[in-house]
């Protein structure tokens, strides 16, 4: 992964009692975390493993409201504006830039999808439009693609996995919030049917509320609870490249790559068109709810058996409270990265901008993705069990919306009026 910058210490010893607990020092819970302390509430952030080593430091670092489902876009324009704010907020830069997304095809289908996208959500006011060959030529100059048209929205931008959750954390600190790294919750405690607390491996911390934003982990630790979520994993390969001189500031995405500028004068790049999906005990409980999808995005994922599905296997599903759990067993997931996935987006980018031919690459890492069957995340409260509010299946999006995402849970968390409508984000949904 990225190494992350200016990771602060974190609490030592976790505290008897708090009001909120926050299940993961990812973007959203500390997000989450950093909004309740803002408010006068007394949050502690409990961390399996290190502060955003999972996904919330390995994505791309989009920040983008393009091709979301139209329900989705006003949390991804709360989003903008927060982390426009971020620096004024937290007296820190996130690398967020607001410096647009392109998407570019070949393909006339592909063309019809943006125009009934940009027809669904005219009303937003996104400032998105189609973009013709010479268009493209104009923005991002020096391209031998061949593009038919594509898709830009200048609001669009981006941010800096490396920088933003260690920003985060230091301002949930320094604001009289607590962190607490490598302290799983095994499970939580409860009291005339409602929430009372937090079992974890170092002890119980009573509370009134638990915001779960664990990604990857959050069906395991509901499934012990009795509570359903359908999420499958979805891993993507990354690199970096050295700083170079690049074709634009805007990030483009194409049919089979992606890139965007780095704050430290590189780029980010990926193989759009393809992701790695291990084969887990999972798929055989939820496969036929991913049926649409899978037929819809044909060829976009390599399915494979390989130390994913032993993994999953002999990670237990259940346990007691005094027992170790997965999430101990598991600090850090770290998958392994696909090269050949890699070599495919640097091959695909040179043809289409040639020069990235100067481009050397600096890093390759790649992050697991939890992913829900209409790739829309949960933020919702679970009836089942009051006290109880979810945010997590971000299904790889999570970055670009985790400031708004994690607004959104601690409104649910205190009964605020609510930074967006939060109805297309309901579990009862599945």
């Amino acid at each position: 992964m990225e190494p992350l910058a200016n990771l602060p210490p974190s609490t030592a010893d976790i505290p008897a009692q708090t009001t909120v607990v926050v299940i993961g020092a990812g973007i959203v819970g500390l997000s989450a975390a950093l909004t309740l302390i803002e408010r006068g509430i007394p949050v502690t952030v409990l961390e399996k493993g290190r502060i955003g080593a999972e996904q919330s430091g390995r994505n791309l670092g989009w920040v983008r409201k393009t091709s979301r489902a139209p329900a989705d876009v006003p949390l991804a324009q709360a989003a903008d504006r927060l982390w426009a704010e971020m620096p004024g907020r937290i007296g820190a830069d996130c690398g967020y830039r607001a410096a647009g997304i392109l998407f570019v095809t070949r393909s006339q289908k592909q063309m019809g999808i943006y125009e009934d996208w940009l027809k669904a959500v005219s009303a937003l006011d996104l400032g998105a439009r189609l973009l013709a060959p010479k268009d493209i030529d104009r923005l991002v100059p020096g391209g031998q693609g061949d593009w038919l048209g594509g898709v830009h929205t200048p609001s669009d931008g981006r941010a800096e996995p490396s920088l933003a959750c260690a920003a985060l954390a230091r301002a949930v600190l320094a604001k009289g919030g607590q962190i607490v790294e490598n302290c799983a919750v095994r499970s939580l405690s409860t009291a005339a049917g409602k929430v009372s607390g937090v079992i974890t491996e170092r002890g119980e911390i009573g509370c009134e509320k638990v915001i779960l934003a664990a990604g990857l982990w959050s069906r395991r630790f509901l499934g012990n609870l009795g509570i359903f979520l359908p999420t499958l994993p979805l891993i993507c390969s990354v690199l970096r490249t050295a700083p170079m001189e690049g074709p634009c500031q805007t990030a483009v995405g194409g049919p089979d790559f992606s890139f965007r500028k780095r704050q430290d004068g590189g780029f980010t790049i990926t193989q759009r068109g393809r992701l790695d999906a291990p084969l887990t005990p999972d798929h055989l409980r939820l496969g036929l709810r991913y049926l649409p999808v899978l037929r819809a995005q044909k060829g976009a994922t390599q399915v494979g058996l390989g130390r994913t599905f032993l993994h999953e296997l002999l990670s237990a599903r259940h346990w007691k409270d005094d027992q170790i759990t997965p999430f101990e067993r598991c600090r850090i997931m770290d998958p392994d990265v696909n090269p050949a996935l890699n070599a495919e987006a640097m091959a695909a980018l040179r043809k289409a901008w040639p020069v990235f031919d100067q481009a050397r690459i600096a890093a390759a890492w790649a992050g697991m993705i939890d992913v829900t069957p209409d790739s829309d995340p949960v933020i919702d409260t679970v009836a089942a069990l009051p006290g109880l509010i979810l945010a997590t299946g971000f299904s790889g999006h999570g970055f670009g919306t985790g400031p708004a995402a994690g607004h959104l849970a601690a409104d649910l968390a205190t009964d605020h009026a609510p930074i967006v409508d939060p109805a297309p984000y309901r579990l009862a949904r599945f």
